[in-house]
């Protein structure tokens, strides 16, 4: 191990100790029970919010309540779902998966509360454009004398964001995809990442010019048929193996409470991987995904907090549980000694599905990350904004495009170190805003309850 690795490391698990774990699964679980569970009851009424149906165009806001959460799962589904969830079984064995899932649980009331104070709470950019994000609801919602407070959260998500881990692992998946198991010499292999990644800079850069309603109007498209190819690859190789499915969560349930399939681990450090794997996942209480829902057309704040709430249903209990199965299916966890990362997930698909598995694994990850990048600028030149001013943003542009070709040549080992830290750097932020301001939310939800049954 390095020692740039070592120091990555060290700052992931500094960061995530057991005040995290309580801030953020604790605060989930406090929310849920302070909102009465009234978010999960009202379920059926987020999607049809999904649908158009309370669409308002002249309301404020610069997209519809669908590219709003297209635009925040395209920057959480994808190689959080599939590379994370390979890292997880990986380094925390297959119980992490389980706290996965309670991570989403608690996510959901989460991601209600944060969406909605990002509408509630919007500020104005310094030219006049409303915005939303942790950054603005301390500063909109709990006063100026907050303002290092999100300070702290814009740095963390101008970081936090960078396309390093996306650009890694696709081209990653590129190279084991093109070479088919033979390896190229260490020249050949920069090379083609090099090229690759030059490449994959100039996509990136012609969407991000278009900023959020191009970002809204690719993601809303995107987002959806990519869950329903990798929903459809599942179902088949579920049903190709239905008889294991039954051990297979039995494993994650007795593993969740004992961690006894991870080499020399202890229980409590699955759970902080699995813990960790959810955050990186859904990204329920960092913050980032709340800058995309406080874009919104919304005079209503509590409706995008709906809108929000299903991301973890989606993003981490059916996606990530999707790469979960493909792996512990295969037992690739176990066989693949020294594979990690998406290069795990790539040889599950390729023992399920031979002829065409990783194929179809290298269009579903170039596609999702690729729509990763470019809702992670947005989060990243918001924060850019906040620190620095709008007129400095074609900088951070640059220095953003720049990272995805240094990614694609780094350590996914410090890569994922470091992001991991800094995510819970943001989460801090972000929890202790969205706890301080609860109330607001609790009673802006009974009015708005309360008016729709009304006018049912």
């Amino acid at each position: 191990m390095t020692a740039i690795e070592n120091l990555a490391n060290q700052f992931a698990n500094t960061m995530w100790g057991t005040p995290m774990l309580l801030l953020l699964v604790g605060g989930g679980l406090f929310l849920t029970l302070y909102s009465r569970l009234q978010c999960f009851r009202f379920l059926p009424h987020a999607i049809a919010i999904l649908r158009g149906r309370y669409d308002d165009p002249q309301a404020p806001g610069q997209i519809n309540h669908a590219q709003a959460l297209s635009t925040a799962l395209s920057g959480t589904l994808g190689l959080g779902n599939i590379a994370g969830v390979a890292i997880a079984i990986s380094t925390g064995g297959p119980g992490a998966i389980f706290w996965m899932w309670v991570t989403a649980i608690v996510g959901v009331s989460t991601k209600f509360y944060t969406a909605s104070l990002a509408v509630m709470f919007r500020g104005q950019d310094d030219n006049g454009l409303l915005r939303g994000g942790p950054m603005y609801v301390i500063r909109e919602g709990l006063g100026r004398k907050w303002q290092p407070l999100a300070v702290i959260f814009a740095i963390a998500g101008m970081l936090g964001t960078l396309p390093l881990f996306q650009a890694n692992q696709l081209l990653s998946l590129l190279e084991t995809a093109i070479t088919a198991g033979n390896p190229l010499s260490d020249q050949q292999s920069t090379f083609l990442r090099l090229t690759s990644s030059i490449v994959l800079a100039v996509l990136v850069a012609l969407v991000v010019a278009g900023k959020i309603t191009r970002i809204g109007a690719l993601t809303v498209r995107l987002v959806p048929s990519m869950v329903a190819l990798y929903l459809g690859v599942t179902v088949i190789a579920i049903a190709e193996h239905a008889d294991r499915l039954p051990g297979i969560f039995a494993l994650i349930l007795s593993d969740a409470f004992s961690g006894n399939a991870i080499a020399g681990g202890t229980l409590g450090s699955m759970i902080m991987i699995g813990v960790r794997r959810g955050a990186f996942s859904n990204e329920a209480g960092i913050g980032t995904e709340s800058m995309a829902h406080g874009e919104a057309k919304t005079h209503e704040p509590v409706r995008e907090g709906l809108v929000a709430m299903v991301g973890p249903l989606i993003d981490t209990l059916l996606v990530c549980t999707c790469t979960a199965l493909l792996i512990l299916l295969t037992g690739v966890w176990q066989q693949a000694e020294g594979i990690t990362g998406v290069n795990m997930t790539a040889a599950a698909m390729a023992t399920l599905f031979p002829s065409t598995g990783q194929g179809l694994l290298l269009i579903m990850v170039a596609l999702l990350s690729f729509s990763t990048m470019v809702s992670f600028w947005f989060y990243g030149a918001k924060c850019a904004d906040f620190l620095f001013g709008s007129d400095k943003q074609r900088y951070y542009t640059i220095f953003y495009i720049s990272l995805i070709v240094v990614g694609s040549l780094a350590s996914l080992n410090v890569i994922n170190a470091f992001l991991i830290g800094v995510y819970a750097v943001m989460a801090f932020p972000t929890m202790i805003s969205t706890l301080a301001l609860a109330p607001r939310v609790n009673a802006a939800a009974r009015d708005y309850f309360k008016r729709l049954r009304q006018n049912r």
